[in-house]
């Protein structure tokens, strides 16, 4: 008996090591790291406004999409952008509209997986921008990212870029 306790106490220690995902969860921490490197990734490369490394980075599907600020009013003032030629034309205005930072608040920076192929990663950040009517001030917004495993590489599959809108005036 004693021996059979040891060792399923021993083949649940080493199946559930350091790497392994917690309960509910379907990622291990290894792969959860992974899309947070990524992330980082992407920051810089936006800040950078290297629009090849950015369109290598979204998932080449029509499906991918990048919500962002529109500058046709037709589209309304905050539009999806369906598509990697779409979304390489929308990065491609914005970073060429003068400056643009991305600056996350990564203590912030939440990535959960969803499924084994698809995760999410949710961030808080200023973003500096004078494309279409924004007038270059840091404002807040919040960066909603679905990844998407291809092969063994993560891909972006949606990119939600929202502002926030600012608070109320309280009443005296």
């Amino acid at each position: 008996m004693n021996r059979l306790l040891l060792a399923i106490l021993m083949v649940s220690a080493v199946s559930s090591g350091a790497a392994a995902a917690s309960p509910g969860e379907p990622l291990d921490s290894a792969e959860l790291s992974t899309i947070k490197s990524k992330f980082g990734t992407l920051m810089e490369l936006a800040n950078r406004h290297d629009f090849q490394a950015l369109h290598d980075m979204f998932w080449q599907s029509p499906s991918a999409l990048l919500v962002a600020k529109s500058a046709i009013p037709s589209e309304g003032n905050w539009a999806g952008f369906w598509g990697n030629e779409a979304i390489d034309r929308k990065l491609h205005d914005i970073g060429s509209s003068g400056p643009v930072v991305l600056e996350p608040d990564y203590s912030k920076l939440k990535v959960v997986g969803l499924t084994r192929d698809v995760a999410e990663s949710y961030v808080p950040m200023n973003i500096t921008v004078s494309y279409a009517g924004q007038d270059g001030t840091a404002k807040p917004f919040l960066m909603i990212i679905n990844w998407l495993r291809i092969g063994a590489d993560w891909k972006i599959a949606s990119e939600i870029i929202l502002p926030v809108p600012p608070l109320p005036a309280t009443k005296r």
